[in-house]
């Protein structure tokens, strides 16, 4: 199927549609507003059958935070770099 150029094609625009009235659109309008607080990370299949939900994801980095604050925290008592 051949693609029809821009200057080619039939404006098929209802007349009642004034364009004058759009005014421009504006990139990115929402972009900040729908990125904030969001945190997108993909994750390969094989731990996403282990991990079905963020939340699951969410308790298994929790318990991995926990036990490096605490490692380190007992490295600090013992003097240990």
């Amino acid at each position: 199927m051949r693609k029809v150029s821009a200057s080619k094609a039939s404006d098929q625009l209802r007349p009642e549609y004034d364009l004058s009235q759009l005014g421009g659109g504006v990139r990115g309008k929402y972009y900040r507003r729908a990125s904030a607080g969001t945190n997108i990370v993909l994750i390969e299949p094989d731990l996403a059958k282990v991990f079905p939900d963020s939340a699951a994801v969410n308790r298994a980095l929790r318990v991995l935070a926990d036990a490096v604050i605490a490692v380190d925290a007992s490295r600090r008592r013992r003097g240990v770099k």
